[in-house]
């Protein structure tokens, strides 16, 4: 039985605009206030003020680290203004981390853009690269301790959101929605746009070479990973999704120090394409499959795809308003994780999705957090599973 290292991390993660409030300078925002239909993040959980809280309550239930993001629409609100009032926020909250001994991990871009910079044509625009880069570069300034940086979180995500808001203003709406969290299935996405994917790994190599040149940070970047299984007789149809899907993404992570494994559950495959899930006793609050052994069939292709590259879990978990559950899921999920650890596969930590209950790309219903949130008065309220994964992090093992 191989066991994992004396660093491995334990821990939880965050995105910015789901959990600090009032991101009043991103494309999310507007989106929010142009879409009656959209619940509103609004003041979130208001972790921007709160942080040092989150981050001690991680601490003390035994975790030994905390990803979170810097927001790019606070830091450059307007192009080429760079607020050092929110640079010295975002130090102040991996001072705070490393004073509670928690290992930050640092997401640069979650979703969320400036406004100004969707306006200007986003991604695909004339200057879309350039412009991340001179953020990334300015934002090196403070992450001269950071041991792990995530450049984008989810590109296969994000270029399905960039290609789904570019088809919504072709056709003068200049609106798009997320998926229903409620229905009968759950909904099929379709393919990112494999151009705009090659645009955000063209920035991803451009933002990773900045930083290795200005920091020490081990760099990768996340991807969502599906966890797809062809029905029988469609293997062929699997690997030209998967390709699509993540495969253009992770071969782009080659090089990197890590790479990030997002996974919650698993769809099959058949020769129309992703199969949906149809509703059940197991769907959960966003409609998933109950499926625990995604996160072992994610790192086993990332693995494979990637030739090698060390993995870190920085996503996984369930959307339930019951917490046993929760421990469930996610002491299945570890035994699958570190089942594919016991076959050599070098796993450096595992972050848990998420936190806090906080705001789901426009829908608060889905409760992913370990911490329960009053959006009233703020108070936070730790459940039965962070004090459970706090003592698997003590043991090193599920």
């Amino acid at each position: 039985m191989t066991e994992p290292a004396a660093h491995f991390l334990w821990g939880a993660s965050t995105a910015p605009h789901q959990v600090e409030g009032n991101n009043v300078n991103s494309d999310w925002w507007l989106r929010e206030q142009l879409h009656p239909g959209l619940d509103k993040s609004g003041d979130a959980v208001d972790s921007y003020h709160r942080y040092a809280e989150d981050m001690q309550l991680l601490a003390g239930a035994g975790l030994n680290s905390y990803r979170f993001g810097i927001e790019w629409a606070r830091v450059e609100p307007a192009p080429g203004q760079f607020s050092t009032a929110e640079l010295a926020h975002y130090r102040r909250m991996i001072d705070t981390a490393l004073g509670f001994g928690l290992t930050p991990v640092i997401t640069l871009h979650h979703f969320t853009h400036p406004r100004w910079f969707a306006e200007d044509g986003g991604w695909m625009g004339k200057k879309g690269i350039e412009r991340f880069e001179a953020y990334v570069t300015t934002v090196t300034d403070i992450l001269q301790d950071v041991p792990w940086v995530c450049t984008m979180n989810e590109p296969n995500m994000l270029a399905l959101m960039v290609g789904m808001s570019r088809a919504a203003q072709s056709d003068g709406s200049k609106k798009w929605t997320t998926p229903t969290v409620e229905g009968a299935a759950f909904p099929v996405l379709p393919d990112p746009d494999p151009a705009v994917g090659r645009r955000l790994v063209e920035a991803h190599h451009c933002a990773r070479a900045i930083l290795k040149s200005n920091t020490d940070a081990r760099v990768g970047w996340t991807v969502a990973n599906q966890a797809l299984i062809p029905t029988p007789g469609n293997e062929a149809r699997l690997r030209e999704l998967r390709y699509v899907r993540e495969d253009l993404y992770l071969e782009a992570a080659r090089e990197d120090d890590f790479i990030g494994v997002q996974s919650y559950s698993s769809q099959a495959v058949d020769e129309k394409g992703v199969v949906p899930h149809p509703q059940g006793p197991d769907t959960t609050l966003t409609g998933n499959a109950y499926r625990p052994d995604a996160i072992g069939l994610a790192v086993r292709h990332t693995w494979e795809v990637t030739r090698g590259v060390p993995i870190l879990v920085t996503e996984n978990g369930i959307a339930t308003g019951d917490d046993t559950r929760r421990i469930a899921y996610t002491s299945e999920a570890l035994k699958h994780l570190f089942a594919a650890v016991d076959d050599g596969i070098d796993v450096r930590g595992y972050l848990h999705w998420s936190a806090l209950d906080n705001f789901e790309w426009g829908h608060w219903k889905p409760t992913f957090g370990l911490i329960a949130v009053d959006r009233t008065t703020f108070e936070r309220h730790p459940k039965p599973s962070l004090a459970w994964l706090g003592s698997v992090a003590r043991r090193g093992r599920p």
